[in-house]
């Protein structure tokens, strides 16, 4: 997918929404997440950086607007897009159903997948739920990994974890 295409979908979800009150679309709030390096962080300048920022800027380039950025904690993104409180999520947000029904989404930009990791010495082989059961097994709230392992995993003890990196 090409990064005009992108461009081209952000622009008509910005261009639907509010219909009622038109905007003069010069600018445009990116809300994001500052705390999931490589896609968002900040960098030693404590400048916002990453993925998400740079595919950010780059759809702001293509459409010829301002950018700017608006920090917010992962779970309430959502919320706070419906909110108002920006015009737009980039934000490595996996597509699910339940996000469909609340909010409108691009096409993806890239895809990733889920894996397990362990320690080297841990012994463990076989990640399907029956190996894992008994086991601890983690991960960030409100994720679909967390609902990954909330719907597959009974047997093992899950543990969700807020973001380890500051914002």
């Amino acid at each position: 997918m090409t990064l005009t295409r992108i461009a081209l979908c952000l622009a008509a979800l910005l261009a639907m929404t509010g219909t009622a009150t038109a905007k003069d679309w010069t600018s445009v709030r990116i809300g994001i997440q500052a705390n999931y390096p490589p896609f968002n962080g900040y960098d030693d300048d404590n400048k916002l950086a990453g993925f998400d920022v740079d595919i950010a800027n780059a759809l702001c380039a293509e459409m010829k607007v301002e950018c700017s950025f608006v920090v917010h904690d992962w779970d309430g993104l959502i919320d706070a897009l419906i909110a108002d409180r920006f015009d737009a999520i980039v934000s490595s947000m996996s597509i699910t159903e339940e996000r469909e029904r609340r909010v409108d989404f691009t096409d993806k930009y890239y895809t990733n997948s889920l894996t397990f990791v362990a320690a080297r010495d841990s012994g463990i082989t076989d990640v399907t739920p029956k190996g894992l059961a008994g086991k601890t097994l983690g991960a960030q709230k409100s994720t679909v990994s967390a609902d990954f392992l909330n719907a597959n995993y009974g047997e093992s003890k899950i543990k969700i974890y807020k973001p380890a990196f500051p914002m």
